[in-house]
């Protein structure tokens, strides 16, 4: 006998800021992902805290947050800042828009 689903499946916004309703959503996704492409690097070059934040000119309890994916008033220009100091090169592409808004888009090689 088969019973029927208690719960529907729905597909959500693959933004999950957006999904939450935040009315910055696709900034907080974008910083999210850098966010976490500086934890990436810091783990990956085996550095402590402390170690990236004198690398990066920040303190350690910055670090600590940002890594913990607490970075609310950090800008996006800041967090791509310390993204190249942590070696990654930054690309900044302008372009006509294939709609009436562009959009920002981070790819990360």
């Amino acid at each position: 006998m088969n019973r029927p689903l208690e719960n529907e499946i729905t597909q959500g916004d693959p933004n999950v800021y957006a999904e939450l309703g935040y009315l910055n959503a696709a900034e907080m996704q974008r910083k999210s992902q850098l966010a976490a492409e500086i934890a990436r690097a810091i783990k990956a070059r085996h550095l402590t805290q402390q170690d990236a934040a004198e690398l990066l000119g920040v303190d350690q309890s910055k670090v600590s947050r940002i890594t913990r994916g607490q970075f609310r008033g950090v800008s996006e220009a800041r967090l791509l800042q310390l993204v190249a100091k942590l070696g990654h090169d930054v690309n900044i592409v302008v372009g006509p828009a294939q709609r009436r808004t562009g959009k920002i888009e981070l790819h990360f090689t």
